[in-house]
């Protein structure tokens, strides 16, 4: 088996996945990030088949007949629906080999899970991983995969700082010689800003919104801190009281007050890390400040807001959404030197 395996890898491109609650990245060794992909399947209800996997799965969200359902098999960054999540690799497994001559590619594969998460959670993701077609499988958590894309030093014995806010969850953790030190991990997030907005919609202005309209606002006019100059956009949706379209303008000003919960949220889970944080790396965080990943790290003013309410300096990462996946990519590069950063490895068994 052990031979097989190894002849198998030869025709095998190793890959790193960020897979996440509201999108799946993969990293290919040599040739960097290739796919960025909503972690969306839709399926056909009736006769159980998958329609579509991806970028197209997702345009049909809110737009498809009663039977077929556009559905993410990730909920707060874990596997909830097994097969639907197997289906969903292999797809993307198979899209990274489709020029391979081989249809038979095993590659060795590291994925990005949230920290904190259960064993049983964990095997859920090895098990898909495998039954995907992966060869070996090794697991990382998502903000120490993160603090090596943006190159942090989490193997010396210096305090790190990050937080990763995604789609499903927020990672808040202290690194340091290659372990976290404190970690907290909370289910506000992307996904939670765009709930938000769709429930203040429907309080304050009596608005039946779509997700995708709110995180379209959201990603218009969101922000945590008051902004330099005034935004507004068009929300619309469908009028709670006649039945019929409607549309009205909004500003900065209603969109933070939506968010204002689940930022103060957030905030106070950084702070309450803070205080968990031993004397030493703190006064390393005070000096190398606090590090932001993550599509929700680019929500306006928030880094802004952290900084005036820590009093620690924070820096959004360069290309904050890809740091999860580039940080997998140099593990799969140097794997043999960072082994000690991941969560457990699969390795190879000696033939009896």
């Amino acid at each position: 088996m052990a031979i097989l395996d190894k002849i198998l890898g030869k025709f095998s491109k190793d890959i790193g996945i960020d897979l996440g609650t509201a999108s799946t990245l993969v990293y290919v060794r040599g040739r960097g990030i290739v796919i960025n992909e909503p972690s969306v399947v839709a399926i056909n209800q009736k006769t159980g088949q998958i329609v579509a996997i991806g970028e197209e799965a997702k345009r049909m969200v809110g737009r498809t007949p009663a039977q077929i359902v556009a559905t993410r098999p990730l909920v707060a960054g874990v596997v909830s629906d097994f097969e639907v999540t197997e289906e969903m690799l292999k797809f993307f497994i198979r899209k990274v080999h489709e020029e391979t001559s081989s249809l038979f590619a095993r590659p060795r594969v590291v994925i990005g899970i949230p920290s904190g998460i259960t064993e049983v959670e964990k095997r859920a993701v090895e098990d898909a991983s495998k039954n995907a077609g992966a060869r070996e499988v090794y697991l990382i958590e998502e903000p120490m995969a993160a603090a090596i894309g943006i190159r942090l030093p989490v193997q010396e014995a210096i305090g790190s700082m990050i937080v990763d806010i995604g789609g499903g969850t927020t990672d808040i953790a202290v690194i340091s010689l290659g372990g976290i030190v404190v970690a907290r991990n909370l289910r506000v997030a992307g996904d939670k800003f765009n709930e938000d907005i769709i429930r203040f919609a429907r309080e304050e202005f009596k608005l039946l919104l779509g997700e995708r309209t709110a995180e379209d606002i959201k990603i218009a006019i969101g922000s945590a801190h008051e902004l330099d100059e005034p935004m507004e956009a068009t929300m619309r949706g469908r009028d709670l009281v006649t039945g019929l379209p409607k549309e009205l303008v909004v500003d900065d000003t209603d969109i933070r007050l939506a968010l204002r919960h689940s930022i103060n949220v957030l905030v106070n889970s950084i702070k309450s890390v803070i205080e968990e944080t031993p004397p030493e790396l703190i006064a390393d965080i005070m000096h190398r400040g606090i590090n932001l990943v993550g599509g929700g790290s680019m929500l306006r003013g928030l880094d802004r807001l952290i900084q005036e309410q820590t009093k620690i300096i924070v820096r959004v990462a360069e290309d904050p959404l890809t740091a999860v996946v580039r940080g997998t990519g140099i593990i799969l590069e140097d794997i043999g030197s960072l082994k000690n950063v991941l969560v457990s490895t699969d390795y190879e068994r000696v033939p009896t």
